[in-house]
């Protein structure tokens, strides 16, 4: 349990930075960011507890990781103006993809874990749903409330590299053990993420 806990508080971080990123290139205020970052936190965890039948969902019983949520992005929007950056434009895009790519590999293996532990122990189909729900919940609600086209629609290689991942969690887990499962499952998403927008893969899109 405290290795889950540590992965859901570094996913929490990962997804804060990424929602307080997205508000701060909106030019939102404070709490337009504190809210962003705890949305794209939080909302996969809360979708997947409600999915499964978990109530209250987690976020709701443990405020741990609404509070770091709101810290990290009110942190962000404070160093925000002070930032010696020359290009933030630029650095801001590349730090949005690695958190966003980080979050989402770990939220998805952790969703995994939380179904599994829910009854779910048989259920492929189940696992990767809430896997992959848990990964994208979060950004989805995130680039709505920021009226942005969801990532998982347009971005490159987005919810595949997620069902890719959770994929290999689930079916690994009995062969190497819980451990080394999800952190294969996270590692292939971030790859599979880094990868696909450095060589700018994608699916086919409407003409």
């Amino acid at each position: 349990m405290h290795i889950l806990l540590a992965l859901e508080i570094l996913g929490t971080v990962a997804f804060a930075i990424s929602g307080a990123i997205v508000g701060l290139q909106k030019r939102m205020d404070i709490f337009g960011v504190c809210i962003l970052g705890l949305t794209t936190a939080v909302g996969g965890g809360v979708l997947r507890d409600l999915i499964l039948n978990i109530t209250p969902p987690a976020a709701f019983r443990d405020p741990i990781f609404a509070v770091t949520a709101v810290v990290v992005s009110a942190v962000l929007f404070i160093r925000h103006p002070y930032a010696d950056i020359g290009n933030m434009g630029a650095v801001y895009e590349k730090l949005l993809l690695a958190m966003d790519s980080v979050g989402l590999g770990l939220f998805t293996v952790t969703g995994i874990h939380v179904a599994k532990a829910s009854g779910a122990e048989a259920n492929l189909f189940l696992q990767t749903f809430v896997g992959v729900l848990t990964g994208v919940g979060g950004g989805l609600m995130r680039d709505v409330f920021a009226g942005h086209t969801p990532s998982i629609f347009v971005k490159h290689f987005y919810a595949c590299a997620s069902i890719i991942g959770a994929w290999a969690c689930a079916l690994l887990w009995p062969v190497i053990g819980e451990s080394a499962s999800m952190f294969v499952g996270a590692a292939a998403i971030v790859v599979l993420r880094l990868l696909a927008a450095h060589y700018h893969w994608s699916l086919p899109r409407a003409e």
